[in-house]
């Protein structure tokens, strides 16, 4: 693909953004408090769990300013979220299996939307501090052993 282009990882973190957020399929209500949208470490998650890496700040910054810009993903507040015509190209996606679903979204992608390019940052720092949320809920808890809650001796 040339520099215009859609790049890969443009599609690996679209797909992981879709696959974080549930795809609209868990909307809050509007009451609750708690903003539709996931977290960068939610992000990141999913698009670890996708391609076995966690992408860089510059891939997720590059990437996330040309979906933005594409009109298919908002940020604010650092709540990512997909929008309505976000929601609408990854439901009309052709279906694969998910090993593939990278390289069909990003197939899709070039087929359907230019790239767009808008002004969003990620702070250096707050990916580091992502990736450390990320890495602190990947291990596991010590489970604890049943015999402890017995009711007495």
């Amino acid at each position: 693909m040339g520099e215009n282009g859609w790049r890969w990882t443009d599609a690996w973190i679209f797909v992981s953004l879709v696959i974080a957020s549930g795809a609209g399929r868990h909307r809050r209500s509007a009451t609750s408090r708690r903003p539709e949208g996931v977290r960068l470490a939610d992000v990141l998650s999913t698009a670890d769990h996708l391609n076995q890496a966690i992408p860089q700040r510059h891939e997720v910054e590059a990437a996330v300013r040309r979906l933005v810009g594409a009109g298919l993903v908002s940020v604010a507040d650092g709540w990512f979220r997909i929008t309505a015509e976000g929601e609408q190209l990854w439901r009309s996606r052709p279906r694969a299996g998910v090993a593939t679903m990278v390289d069909t979204v990003q197939g899709v992608l070039s087929r359907r939307h230019a790239p767009g390019s808008a002004e969003w940052n990620l702070d250096e720092a707050d990916h580091a501090a992502a990736v450390q949320e990320y890495a602190v809920r990947s291990i596991p808890t010590p489970r604890r052993s049943p015999e402890g809650h017995s009711g007495g001796h």
